[in-house]
């Protein structure tokens, strides 16, 4: 184990030392998700053994035994893909890789699909207005990844994967040692999608065929008194979506109408250093530098409509951490965070081609003091203050306290503040896939709110810890958001900015049982209920579920040798946004959508070094019908592929394999 202090600069371990000794003491120990009882905030930490109880194909697909996360699509056409996270967006969520910022603005509608399963080793889930230390962004929570590191025991593993629709993964990851100090690791994955397929005869691609090449290099030296790390990872990823067979629309001149084609193209480059430097080990004081830099380039055709961006970033943090006793410990930094827009798109064929340019520098400073009272009382209290070259000063309180009164009982709360700037175009760019007009007002202001919340767990100790119980509620109020109005009229999406009339509610309660020695269940259950204001009062968001229940068993019989997995669903209803009639006399959509079921399930036989599965996704075979309105003419007025509440795709049957070596 590194020195502990260096860990949190180094190892990208979270906000404490004694955090980081209690998570890396849970990765060895436990299989699964665990909370973190032990950390001031409410954390979920999914293990890499967590994630081999699906495909985990990304990180947008290493959620699905998870019952807080949601992922889901954003349109029927793009295969872009968001998280919710207490009833709201993705873009509200801090997306950290290795602690860094990671997936902003351009990057946010696919970067889901940016990260492959198997390189990950760990994703801690933070619920509510999280750590000071990684910035003011986080509103509903914070995601953080952790990557193979090149430390570990030199290692080579290799995973593949194939569906029965045509798509095939292979991605490996190895690391060696250098000496004593020194050690390197190579990341490799690469995508196809061999095939279209349009079940549902619309004409159009369920799913977009996608190729994608990733690799990640990096090192690490580890001494006494300094830890380094360097970090590089290039990704070039195509997509092709749309029609794959003509319309039932015609041409005059031509015959046929011309093909709806959608091809995005993306480039996207990353690098990172870390250096810590403890100058007080039994003490865990450290001063430790991160940088990193990214540029992303995606260039997108709709149709007739096109839109492209350049992003460039620059990020960098100074952290100085110390205990000075057990009771008591200060975390203090400075940060600078850069990014740079260039922006050439076309929304409305009648118009013309516009450009644009969007620059902010953010620098800012922050202080978080923890008190630890024998683990009984855990406060952790942070402010930091920053400064934007676009809107001015921002000023960002924290508090998380968590007392545990007994071994049964652990009880937390929390509230802060976060702010977020807004980049609609970059962030919503698939709203392109529909002949609704954009309507965007310029100058937006920033966003921000406040999030409170507050749970409860109980792990009887009379049943020997085999039983857990908790609920939680948590309550995020905008004093300004972006507001996406699909509502005001229906050949138009508007988007502006709302002051104080947006609000999220959202209660969970969960049981995790251990009832044999070889099988678990976990039931959860969770209740949202998020309100904007789209001009006629306080309404339902659409296209968001009212409620949830997820219910997955585990169950690894003969000294873990299989691994039997099951998952099943319950996707609550919820408001679609106002419909209209069409031109063919019909509505568009049923005001309502109703409760789904999905089943996810997997089948693994391991042995020494080699484990191989066999799974399916969404076997009940639901799919949302129609997902697409005017498939028949996407050149008509009616033309829109954004209205997704559920499943595009039916049952996705799968195999695989895993393979994994470690030198001792």
């Amino acid at each position: 184990m590194l020195a502990s202090s260096a860990s949190a600069a180094a190892a990208e371990e979270p906000d404490s030392i004694a955090d980081v000794e209690t998570l890396q003491e849970v990765v060895v120990q436990s299989r699964g998700t665990r909370k973190l009882r032990y950390n001031a905030g409410n954390t979920e930490l999914i293990t890499a053994a967590e994630l081999t109880r699906a495909a985990c194909c990304n990180l947008g697909e290493s959620f699905t035994t998870n019952p807080s996360v949601d992922v889901s699509y954003t349109d029927a056409a793009t295969g872009a893909r968001q998280i919710r996270l207490l009833g709201l967006a993705g873009t509200y969520v801090q997306m950290l890789t290795e602690n860094i910022p990671a997936f902003r603005g351009a990057a946010s509608p696919f970067g889901l699909g940016y990260i492959p399963g198997p390189w990950m080793q760990s994703i801690s889930v933070s619920k509510g207005a999280s750590s000071v230390k990684n910035g003011y962004e986080s509103i509903s929570g914070q995601i953080n990844v952790e990557m193979r590191k090149p430390q570990a025991e030199p290692s080579l593993a290799v995973n593949g994967y194939l569906d029965h629709r045509g798509k095939a993964e292979i991605n490996a990851a190895g690391n060696m040692h250098f000496g004593k100090r020194w050690s390197g690791g190579l990341l490799i994955h690469g995508e196809n999608s061999f095939r279209s397929h349009d079940d549902n005869g619309d004409g159009f691609m369920d799913m977009p065929k996608v190729r994608q090449l990733s690799l990640m290099n990096r090192w690490a030296y580890l001494s006494n008194n300094y830890v380094f790390q360097l970090a590089a990872k290039y990704l070039d990823e195509s997509r092709e979506s749309g029609q794959d067979r003509h319309g039932g629309h015609a041409d005059m001149n031509t015959g046929q109408m011309p093909m709806y084609n959608i091809d995005i193209n993306t480039r996207r480059g990353e690098i990172f250093t870390k250096n810590a430097f403890i100058f007080d080990k039994e003490n865990d004081g450290n001063v430790a530098l991160i940088i990193s830099g990214s540029y992303h380039s995606q260039n997108s055709a709709y149709g007739a409509k096109f839109y492209d961006i350049d992003q460039g970033n620059v990020y960098s943090s100074l952290m100085f951490e110390r205990k000075w006793n057990e009771l008591h410990s200060l975390s203090a930094g400075l940060s600078l965070n850069y990014d740079h827009y260039r922006q050439h798109y076309l929304l409305d064929v009648a118009e013309s081609a516009l450009r644009s340019k969007e620059i902010e520098a953010v620098s800012g400073a922050y202080a978080q003091y923890t008190l630890n009272l024998d683990s009984r009382l855990i406060a952790m209290a942070g402010i930091r203050y920053d400064y934007s070259s676009r809107y001015s000063s921002m000023f960002t309180p924290r508090l998380h306290v968590r007392w545990n009164p007994n071994d049964d009982w652990s009880i937390n709360a929390s509230a802060g503040k976060g702010y977020r700037t807004p980049h609609p175009l970059a962030e919503l760019n698939y709203l392109l896939a529909s002949s609704r007009k954009i309507v965007l007002q310029n100058n937006l202001p920033q966003e921000s709110a406040w999030n409170y919340g507050a749970g409860a767990s109980w792990t009887p100790s009379f049943l020997n810890g085999r039983i857990t119980l908790s609920a939680e509620y948590y309550f995020t109020n905008f004093n300004r958001q972006l507001c996406v109005n699909f509502d005001h009229d229906p050949h138009e999406v508007n988007i502006y900015a709302i002051n104080g009339k947006s609000r999220s509610h959202t209660f969970q309660t969960e049981l995790t049982a251990r009832i044999l020695p070889d099988l678990t269940f976990t039931g959860a259950y969770r209740l949202t209920d998020v309100r904007t204001d789209y001009g006629r009062g306080m309404e339902l968001r659409p296209l968001t579920s009212r409620s949830k229940g997820l219910f997955t068993a585990s169950w690894s019989p003969r000294m873990g040798l299989w691994q039997i997995d099951a998952t099943l669903s319950v996707n609550g209803g919820g408001r679609m946004p106002q419909p209209y009639a069409r031109t063919d006399g019909n509505l568009s959509w049923n005001p309502e959508f109703k409760t789904y079921c999905t089943l996810n399930a997997q089948i693994t036989r391991n042995f020494r070094h080699w484990a191989v599965y066999i799974g399916g996704e969404n076997l009940t075979g639901f799919t949302q019908k129609n997902p697409i309105i005017g498939a028949d003419n996407p050149w008509g007025p009616d033309f829109d592929s954004t209205m997704i509440w559920g499943p595009l795709h039916g049952a996705i049957v799968y195999v695989g394999f895993r393979y994994s070596f470690t030198k001792y």
